[in-house]
C-alpha cells in the first residue's frame, strides 16, 4: 500500500500546465528591480529552512522589511545572515517562537510592529510533517496530534495574532499547505486531515475578514517563493479564500478559470455530490 495507485483522488488538479521553474507571470525580477514591495513589511514562520526561508530571502530581494520566526534563534540568525548575504540593506528581525503558543506567536507579532510599525504579510509556513509508515492505529497518539498542533493551531495562532495589524493595511495571509489535503494517503492520515482543516480555516478568514485577503497555496519543491510574491501582488485577489498549487500556471488558471471561480463553489473545500 506504498504505492501512488493505493492513493484515493491523487489525480485532483485544474487542467493547466504544470510548471517546474519560475516562468514569466510570476518572475520576481520585475518585482525586485522595482524594489515594489519598499516599505511594507512581511512576517515569514518556519523561516529557518526551506520553503520559508528562501520566500524571506524572495520578499527582502523586492524590498520588503522582513520578520522571521522558527523555534531556535540559532537557525533564524543563519537564515538572517542569508538574506543579508543576498541583500545587503535588507531589515531583518529574527524572533524565537513555536507557533503552537498562543503567547509566542502573540509575542513575535508585537516585536514586528514595534520594529517595522506596521505588517503587511504573513506567510504562515511553519508545519509539522510525520512519518507516512504507520497506519492510524498503529502512530503514537501525541505524535499524531502533534501534527495539529503545529500544523492547525499554529496557523490560528499566528493568523489570530496578526488580523488586528493585517486590517489595518488591507494586508495578506498566506497560508502554506499541500495538496495531500485533498486526497486519501495510507500512513498519512495525521498530515492531511490537518491540511485539510486549514483550507477550510482560510476560507473562514477570508468570509471573516473580507477588507483582508488570505490564501492558501499548495507546498512543493519548485517555485513557491516567486509564487507567494505575485499572490500577494495584489493581481489575484479573486482568490481571495482559494487555493492554489505552485506549480499551476497562473495566466492560465486566470484565463481559463477566474470567471468559474469568481462564481463561487470552485477551489474550496466542498463536499462531492453526484448530478
Amino acid at each position: 500500500m506504498d504505492s501512488i495507485q493505493s492513493i484515493v483522488d491523487y489525480d485532483e488538479e485544474l487542467p493547466v500546465t504544470n510548471r517546474h521553474d519560475i516562468y514569466s507571470t510570476i518572475d520576481p525580477k520585475e518585482a525586485f528591480a522595482n524594489q515594489t514591495y519598499r516599505g511594507k513589511v512581511v512576517l515569514v514562520t518556519g523561516a529557518s529552512r526551506g520553503i520559508g526561508q528562501e520566500t524571506a530571502i524572495t520578499y527582502a530581494k523586492a524590498g520588503e522589511n522582513v520578520a522571521i520566526t522558527g523555534r531556535s534563534q540559532e537557525t533564524l540568525d543563519k537564515t538572517a545572515a542569508i538574506i543579508h548575504a543576498a541583500v545587503s540593506s535588507a531589515q531583518v528581525l529574527a524572533v524565537p517562537a513555536d507557533v503552537r503558543d498562543p503567547k509566542a506567536t502573540e509575542a513575535a507579532i508585537q516585536a514586528t510592529l514595534e520594529r517595522f510599525g506596521r505588517l503587511d504579510v504573513l506567510i504562515a509556513n511553519a508545519g509539522a510533517l510525520s512519518d507516512f509508515n504507520q497506519k492510524l492505529g498503529d502512530k503514537v497518539p501525541d505524535q499524531w496530534w502533534n501534527t495539529f498542533e503545529v500544523n492547525v493551531r499554529g496557523v490560528y495562532n499566528t493568523a489570530r495574532a496578526s488580523i488586528s495589524a493585517l486590517e489595518k493595511t488591507s494586508g495578506r495571509i498566506v497560508v502554506i499547505s499541500s495538496k495531500s489535503a485533498q486526497f486519501r494517503d495510507p500512513h498519512g492520515s495525521d498530515y492531511a486531515i490537518s491540511k485539510h482543516a486549514i483550507n477550510r480555516l482560510v476560507e473562514f478568514i477570508a468570509l471573516e475578514y473580507p477588507n483582508g485577503r488570505c490564501h492558501m497555496i499548495f507546498d512543493t519543491l519548485q517555485l513557491p517563493a516567486a509564487t507567494i510574491l505575485y499572490l500577494t501582488s495584489g493581481r489575484l485577489d479573486w482568490l481571495n479564500g482559494k487555493y492554489l498549487t505552485a506549480t499551476w500556471d497562473i495566466s492560465e488558471v486566470e484565463r481559463d478559470w477566474k470567471e468559474k471561480v469568481q462564481a463561487g463553489g470552485v477551489l474550496i473545500n466542498k463536499l462531492a455530490i453526484p448530478k
